[in-house]
């Protein structure tokens, strides 16, 4: 880990969850209200998707789809964005026991 200050390492962490969350749930609601046009030229692939879930917006994700009624029926996106998850804080966890990752207070 670079001499980077524990909680400026942590600051920037936290803000690039939070700017990725924020687009999460823009793209969530832009693919939703494009789908109500049957637009499908204009719609969000599932991949990409699961791409901004992957990258750190799966909580937003998941909470949007639910708040918005969207993709709640697919299977994939219902089991997949808990996956991604429970994926993602297995790696934190294993990042911080491994002494990689900084503490956080």
């Amino acid at each position: 880990m670079p001499d980077l200050p524990i909680h400026l390492f942590w600051l920037i962490f936290f803000a690039y969850i939070i700017v990725v969350s924020i687009c999460s749930i823009v793209v969530c609601i832009y693919d939703k209200k494009i789908s109500k046009r049957n637009n499908v030229k204009l719609r969000i692939p599932e991949k990409s998707l699961f791409i901004w879930s992957a990258i750190g917006g799966s909580v937003a994700m998941y909470v949007t789809m639910h708040l918005i009624r969207h993709k709640t029926k697919h299977v994939s996106f219902m089991v997949g964005i808990p996956v991604i998850f429970v994926l993602q804080v297995a790696l934190m966890v294993a990042l911080a026991y491994f002494g990689i990752l900084p503490p956080l207070f």
